[in-house]
């Protein structure tokens, strides 16, 4: 067994890094060569976390190699098969034993260098996560660039959190509040939205941060993200304002569907019983009808809606994620 070193496990690092990679085997060794390079000069205990997310090369193989390093406190965490970045990103933050902790790409388009300076700047203007930007994205201008530019906006517009790059990886949170936020589906994207449903967004910052253009393999992301995106975005529009209450929104719009029916039924109440005309043929009455029975079916989504809110919260502290092995140093 090897001796103790300053990030021995008996005792609690100050800082986690967690890093979701994916079919990464060129680039995972000199991801680990630079984080360790970038936290020599760290003055307090750091840990590794490599979450791999069903990799089907090497990725795990090579990370393995670097299990045991003097001044190195790896864990990989392999999850059973691919259940996606945000889904890997929970599973890194629920395995982290940090005060603080940071999130960055497997791909090295993220400089670890930054990192110390992150943390130095989130200690010293006391927030609870402090986001990167990338003020010198080295991405394709009409692929990456512009979507992800309207995007920033459209969300900031909707949410309340304004950042300029949403999609940056590289984070830095208290430990404490982001244990609070469970990641769904592909939400790693609006992490800063969550964090705000948790503290004043006020205590959430950003601070421009190194970018580099891709060196190894090809991007998992295309065009067809954008329109994810926006589903996406859609969803935490509704939780933010919804989560615990699905039945008001549900219910609101049902109620004002049922009121325009009740209109359009009682026009057509006095013009065929009172004023004598005709309304079978009418395309009004079919409006009508559609519009109540629409009014009936949102409603009764809303309570449905209400019974499975319960429901989730009752089991909110269920995985999205099942872990395959877990390898760390003795």
């Amino acid at each position: 067994m090897s001796e103790p070193t300053a990030n021995s496990y008996e005792v609690s690092p100050d800082l986690s890094l967690v890093v979701p990679i994916f079919n990464e085997e060129d680039s995972v060794g000199p991801l680990i060569e630079r984080v360790a390079e970038a936290m020599l000069s760290a003055k307090t205990g750091w840990e590794l976390i490599l979450v791999d997310d069903g990799s089907t090369d090497a990725t795990i193989a090579n990370a393995r190699t670097y299990i045991g390093r003097a001044g190195l406190d790896l864990k990989i965490v392999a999850l059973q098969r691919n259940f996606g970045q945000t889904a890997a990103m929970q599973a890194g933050i629920d395995a982290a034993k940090g005060r603080l902790i940071a999130t960055l790409d497997g791909d090295l388009q993220n400089d670890p260098k930054d990192i110390p300076m992150l943390v130095a700047e989130l200690e010293r203007r006391e927030l609870d996560l402090l986001v990167g930007w990338r003020k010198n994205r080295q991405d394709g201008l009409f692929l990456r660039k512009v979507p992800s530019w309207i995007a920033n906006r459209l969300i900031g517009k909707i949410t309340g959190v304004r950042l300029h790059d949403y999609g940056c990886s590289l984070k830095i949170y208290r430990a404490s509040i982001i244990k609070q936020v469970k990641l769904m589906g592909e939400m790693h994207r609006f992490i800063p939205a969550w964090v705000a449903g948790v503290v004043p967004s006020t205590s959430i910052g950003e601070m421009p941060v190194t970018h580099h253009a891709r060196q190894y393999g090809a991007s998992k992301y295309g065009i067809s993200r954008t329109f994810r995106v926006i589903l996406d975005l859609l969803s935490v529009m509704f939780f933010m304002r919804y989560k615990a209450r699905p039945g008001h929104f549900f219910g609101s719009l049902g109620l004002g569907l049922g009121a325009l029916s009740a209109v359009i039924m009682t026009y057509l109440f006095i013009d065929k019983f009172i004023l004598g005309n005709d309304i079978g043929a009418r395309p009004m009455l079919m409006v009508g009808v559609a519009l109540l029975l629409s009014s009936v079916q949102l409603i009764t989504t809303g309570i449905l809606a209400e019974m499975i809110a319960r429901l989730y919260y009752r089991d909110e502290q269920n995985p999205n994620y099942i872990i395959g092995k877990i390898y760390k140093s003795e």
